[in-house]
């Protein structure tokens, strides 16, 4: 377990060095990611960058720090989708084609998954036309 509030760390995974950034959620104001910015490690062999929220500012600096996958939530898939049109709202900053699951993030070699989770948020306690989830990604080598 790695605490990335608005943190970074290295691991080791299979014997594969991971390096890692998070950041408290940006959608209220709680990120700090200039604390813990920078160019990912040379010796890093997988980069992973974390956001609660996936606003848009936030992940242009994680991508531009070369970090290679985005993974953030917040959205809960839109919550309330429309068959054949998809998320109605993204409450965020993110584009409602990207409410959910893996997208190339724009003008970036970066990956962002967006997961739709779980739950829903307390003020809208209800989904519709949007499965929750949650995710398993599997990562190869390249």
């Amino acid at each position: 377990w790695a605490d990335l509030n608005n943190a970074r760390t290295t691991l080791k995974a299979g014997g594969r060095l991971i390096e890692l950034v998070g950041v408290d959620d940006p959608h209220i104001a709680r990120d700090d990611y200039p604390s813990v910015a920078g160019p990912v490690s040379a010796a890093a062999e997988l980069s992973i960058a974390l956001s609660h929220s996936p606003e848009p500012a936030v992940l242009d600096e994680m991508a531009a720090d070369g970090f290679e996958l985005l993974l953030a939530g917040h959205t809960h898939g839109g919550q309330v989708c429309v068959p054949g049109f998809g998320a109605l709202v993204t409450n965020c900053g993110l584009p409602r084609s990207m409410a959910k699951g893996l997208h190339r993030w724009p003008d970036s070699d970066a990956w962002l998954h967006v997961s739709a989770g779980l739950g829903t948020h307390p003020t809208a306690p209800v989904r519709f036309a949007c499965r929750p989830e949650a995710s398993i990604l599997t990562l190869i080598p390249r």
